[in-house]
């Protein structure tokens, strides 16, 4: 069996959901930072194990739930409350567990993003790869905000995909969030501009999703217009328009977020112009 690790703050719209495509675990952990609605009610009702920690950042987490948790089986699946297993991924999840993973220490897998009712196909953000499915003892996490994890040994591919639903708690709560997201964003982008080089290699690690997402990221901070360049690529290069409405507003959105990351790096350089400490 799997146990399954859930990150939660103020998530009493999404819990339900993710729970319901859970019936078949019997080692669900809620790592909540600290709700104050009824997050902590429903997952003790559904007969989740609750534990709380302080959120510093996605790395630090992650790492303590690691190290700290003592999980029922070998194998974690790591999802976020606004995540839903669907049947496909739950019996490819059980089959791999069955046989230790097949020599593999960790497994990759897409998902399918939904908003305004409809899957994102297109806009850039498909096939996206993330690590979720892991032995915690060969997982470490990196980087402050869309951390990236380090394992030790092989990591093979899902075939199935989990369903991604970040707007269900509204657009005010999306926005909200995003708005924390570009801070973080902007003191690592600052970090970088001042103290690192671009991967260029990694650019071409196809075979390493994570290596090259992070190349990319690397390359974004340095071009100019970024926002206006993230719409372009993303509506156009990488056919959103073939999502009709939804996929138009959904890039305009991530070009949003771009432009609140750009603006925060320049109000962050004029609070210290002479490149020291910016951490937040």
């Amino acid at each position: 069996m799997i146990s399954v690790l859930i990150r939660t703050l103020n998530e009493e719209v999404n819990l339900p959901h993710c729970l319901a495509g859970l019936t078949w675990c019997d080692d669900i952990v809620v790592l909540d930072s600290g709700s104050t609605d009824k997050t902590v009610e429903i997952a003790q009702r559904a007969g989740c194990r609750v534990l709380r920690q302080t959120f510093e950042n996605e790395s630090a987490q992650l790492n303590w739930a690691g190290s700290q948790i003592q999980y029922k089986h070998r194998w974690v699946f790591f999802s976020d409350a606004d995540e839903v297993i669907p049947e496909e991924l739950k019996l490819e999840l059980l089959r791999i567990a069955a046989e230790d993973g097949s020599g593999c220490a960790a497994y990759r897998l897409r998902y399918k993003n939904f908003f305004m009712d409809r899957w994102i196909k297109h806009c850039g953000i498909y096939p996206v790869w993330v690590l979720r499915f892991y032995k915690p003892q060969s997982v470490r996490w990196e980087r402050i905000v869309n951390c990236t994890p380090v394992v030790e040994g092989s990591i093979g591919n899902l075939e199935s995909h989990f369903h991604h639903f970040s707007f269900r708690k509204g657009l005010a709560a999306w926005v909200d969030k995003h708005n924390q997201y570009s801070t973080k964003e902007a003191i690592e982008s600052l970090r970088s501009l001042r103290g690192r080089s671009i991967p260029w290699r990694d650019l071409f690690q196809f075979s390493n999703p994570s290596a090259r997402r992070l190349a990319l990221k690397e390359l974004s901070f340095r071009m100019p217009c970024r926002s206006f360049l993230r719409f372009v690529y993303m509506y156009f290069f990488r056919l959103g328009f073939l999502d009709g409405v939804p996929g138009y507003h959904y890039c305009k959105l991530l070009a949003i977020y771009e432009y609140l990351i750009a603006m925060k790096v320049r109000e962050l350089r004029n609070q210290d112009p002479i490149g020291g400490s910016v951490d937040r």
